[in-house]
C-alpha cells in the first residue's frame, strides 16, 4: 500500500512538472483588459445580407393582427374602425381592401400569443374577431 501511494504521488508530481511550464494563468500583455475574437468573414457577409433584406421590407415583418370586421360595406367598416379607435386609441387600426371586401385589422403583434391576449381583451366589444397572419409595422413593435 505504501508503494502504491508513492507511485500515485510520483505520477502526480511528474504530470504537474510536465504540464506546468506549458500552462499560464495570467496574461502579461499590457492591454489584458481587452478581448480579441476572430470572426469568419462569412458571418459578416450574412449579417450584411440580413440588414439589406430588412431595409427592402420597408419596415414590415411577418407577424399577427386581430381582424375585427370583414364585409363589403365600406361605411360599416369605417364605423367599426371608429368604434375601435375610440375605445383602444393606443392600438393601431388598419383598413385593407381586398376586392370586394373591406377588412378592419388591429394591432401589430410579433407572436400569435400576443395577438391572442389582445383578442381576449377586445372579445366583449368585438365578439366575431379572430387572429390573422399579416405584415406588421416594425416601427410599432420597437416602442
Amino acid at each position: 500500500m505504501y508503494d502504491q501511494r508513492k507511485i500515485i504521488f510520483s505520477l502526480f508530481v511528474l504530470c504537474y512538472f510536465w504540464a506546468g511550464p506549458h500552462v499560464t494563468a495570467q496574461n502579461t500583455s499590457p492591454d489584458s483588459s481587452r478581448i480579441q475574437y476572430i470572426q469568419d468573414s462569412k458571418i459578416t457577409d450574412l449579417m450584411n445580407k440580413s440588414l439589406a433584406l430588412n431595409e427592402k421590407k420597408d419596415g414590415k415583418i411577418k407577424g399577427y393582427r386581430v381582424q375585427i370586421h370583414f364585409g363589403s360595406d365600406r361605411d360599416k367598416a369605417n364605423e367599426i374602425k371608429l368604434k375601435f379607435v375610440q375605445k383602444y386609441s393606443s392600438v393601431a387600426a388598419y383598413e385593407p381592401y381586398e376586392q370586394p371586401n373591406f377588412k378592419v385589422r388591429v394591432g401589430d403583434f410579433r407572436t400569435r400569443l400576443e395577438a391572442y391576449k389582445f383578442l381576449k381583451e377586445i372579445a366583449p366589444d368585438f365578439p366575431s374577431s379572430f387572429i390573422v397572419q399579416d405584415e406588421v409595422e416594425l416601427k410599432e413593435l420597437m416602442k
